[in-house]
Order: structure tokens, then C-alpha cells, then sequence
């Protein structure tokens, strides 16, 4: 997946709110994460089209995770992500 882009679906919560519900993400890797290893407390924000999870957020802390580089120019919204990482308020 080195430097290869990916279709994102967004739940469109966290740093992802009012966001595009679809978008194209920059991947340099190819590690996921397997949902059934996923505590309780973790919430899915982004998955790829066929259930790969690209965001998590944990649902009483203010702490979010994406598997994806917002900060590449192939990712559509990444600056948008990065200015809600910045100015998000749980």
C-alpha cells in the first residue's frame, strides 16, 4: 500500500464531523487492525469500502486515531481532518 490512495467511509463523527461521508486517503503501509481485537471503548470512525478500519476514536477520552497520512496532497481532505484535529472539543 506504499503511497497508494484508498476510499475512505467516514461515520462522519470526531475530527471526521462535517466532513465528507466519502473520501480519498494516502496509505504508506499496509498494517490494519483487527476488529475483534478492538476493546469496547473504541468506537470505528473510517473504514476502507471492504471493511478495512482506517479511523478510530475512544468514547470517553479525547483521543483519535487515523490509518491514513491526512497530511498527504493524494488525501482529499486531509488539511480539513488536520484543522479539526486541532480545533476539536469532545
Amino acid at each position: 500500500m506504499h503511497g497508494k490512495t484508498s476510499k475512505i467511509k467516514s461515520k462522519k463523527i470526531g475530527i471526521l464531523k462535517n466532513l465528507p461521508s466519502k473520501f480519498e486517503a494516502t496509505r504508506y503501509h499496509s498494517l490494519i487492525i483487527d476488529k475483534k481485537t478492538l476493546s469496547e471503548e473504541i468506537e470505528i470512525t473510517a473504514e476502507t469500502e471492504n471493511g478495512i478500519i482506517m479511523g478510530i476514536e475512544h468514547k470517553e477520552f479525547n483521543v483519535h486515531g487515523v490509518q491514513f497520512h491526512p497530511e498527504s496532497i493524494k488525501t482529499t481532505i486531509g488539511i480539513k481532518i488536520l484543522k479539526n484535529f486541532i480545533n476539536y472539543k469532545k
